[in-house]
């Protein structure tokens, strides 16, 4: 099982191939933000690598953080767990001003085809 080490909060074993954000809310019990339900569409599920960055991104994770001119951050919502990471949680339900953190996210990444192209 890869390991999720969150800075801060603590080392986890997470199933091999579970999605960042649910990885984060389940095993991590951070209160990681995903407004729009893991779409790729909001960028509110905002990680930052320490170590152990993929070296792909979904078409749709690159295509969302270039509209926004976003750099230097990923989305947990299209991302596997499927080796040793270590992140920095910074988009959090608390001190955001929402009143939740969103629909929770499908088991799989969305939106469909997913396809991973170079970062």
């Amino acid at each position: 099982m890869p390991k999720l080490n969150v800075e801060g909060v603590g080392e986890f074993e997470v199933p091999a191939g579970k999605r960042m954000v649910l990885a984060l809310e389940d095993e991590a019990h951070v209160d990681q933000l995903h407004a729009c339900g893991g779409n790729a569409r909001c960028t509110t599920c905002r990680v930052e690598f320490v170590a152990g960055e993929p070296a792909k991104m979904t078409t749709a994770e690159r295509d969302v953080l270039a509209a926004r001119g976003v750099t230097g951050v990923r989305l947990s919502c299209q991302i596997l767990c499927d080796h040793d990471m270590t992140v920095r949680a910074i988009s959090r339900l608390a001190g955001s001003g929402r009143p939740d953190a969103g629909k929770r996210p499908a088991d799989e990444i969305n939106p469909q085809p997913v396809t991973l192209v170079d970062k």
